[in-house]
């Protein structure tokens, strides 16, 4: 098959893929047309069909589909216009090829999370890092391969561990760097803080929000494990396990992110930039990564706020 991520401006655009999402809108003029987002392991592409013809079979989302379309560019991002669907019959694909996944190896990202762990001197914190990432065998199964997002950054199989790693790695940095911030704190606080999300998302192919993700959030279902992990270990300090949470809840920053309370220690704020950093610069690789290797700028992105531009020694590494 071809992959998503091979495909350039003007090529035919012919296999099955994962139908992730279908919506039936209209036109300004009125006319019913499709939008869908297609997937396969590489990534997710948005697709068109605005004529709905004899060609265009039933299908629904989750549906493996056979799609026979044009690749075209709409500002800066790639798309589909797709002229016949039909559903895929059981023996035509392999459900593992529709699976995105991280680029870089699970077994070594854990191993690299656990030395951080190692690295934790405060009794009470370090008894927690491993009870919940090292002894706990079904947690950490499912922690390893999980996303930490529906679309926006690190969408895909291994997200999850890839995020926490990246930010646990920022945080040492800071650590090491501002004698303010209480080391052991800090990198806990950054190994936790996002594992309301395994609650928070489905497992895949669907990757879509539970109904505690819709209704909770995995900020504060995030908080609420840690207050009941901890209380299952003798001695925890109060205080200890307070600073621990709240920088749970405050590692989007803002209240308007999402965040019920802003950070009001240092290690949440320290925790909140190294997040907000790797959610940003992920979303630019992602961006990166899927955009056409002849274009210079890729369009508005909304999460970033921003026109994106490839930089030019980056393009010139695509060509």
């Amino acid at each position: 098959m071809t992959y998503i991520e091979e495909y350039k401006e003007g090529n035919k655009f012919f296999g099955i893929y994962l139908c992730k999402s279908k919506q039936v809108l209209k036109t300004k003029a009125g006319k019913t047309y499709y939008s869908l987002l297609l997937q396969d392991k590489t990534g997710i592409i948005d697709g068109k069909v605005w004529e709905l013809t004899n060609g265009i079979a039933e299908f629904d989302t989750m549906d493996f589909i056979m799609v026979d379309g044009m690749v075209t560019t709409f500002q800066g991002s790639r798309q589909v216009n797709i002229t016949r669907i039909r559903q895929a019959q059981e023996g035509e694909f392999d459900p593992k090829e529709y699976i995105p996944a991280t680029k870089y190896d699970i077994d070594d990202m854990y191993k690299q999370l656990k030395q951080h762990i190692a690295g934790i001197k405060e009794p009470h914190l370090r008894e927690l890092a491993e009870k919940v990432f090292v002894k706990d065998a079904a947690f950490v199964k499912t922690f390893q391969f999980h996303s930490a997002a529906k679309s926006v950054h690190h969408g895909f199989v291994g997200g999850l561990l890839q995020h926490t790693l990246a930010v646990t790695k920022m945080c040492e940095f800071l650590a090491e760097n501002y004698e303010i911030l209480d080391h052991d704190l800090l990198i806990t606080a950054a190994m936790f803080h996002d594992v309301g999300k395994i609650y928070e998302l489905s497992e895949f192919p669907s990757n879509d929000y539970t109904d505690d993700g819709q209704l909770l959030g995995h900020i504060f279902m995030g908080a609420e494990l840690i207050g009941k992990w901890v209380e299952e270990i003798e001695g925890f300090p109060p205080v200890l396990a307070s600073e621990l949470r709240h920088c749970i809840l405050a590692h989007h920053g803002e209240l308007e992110y999402g965040s019920p309370k802003k950070p009001a220690i240092a290690e949440a704020m320290a925790l909140s930039f190294a997040d907000h950093t790797d959610a940003r610069l992920e979303t630019m690789t992602e961006m990166y990564d899927k955009s056409d290797a002849t274009l210079d700028w890729l369009g508005y992105n909304r999460y970033v706020d921003s026109n994106i531009r490839q930089s030019s020694r980056y393009l010139q590494k695509r060509k």
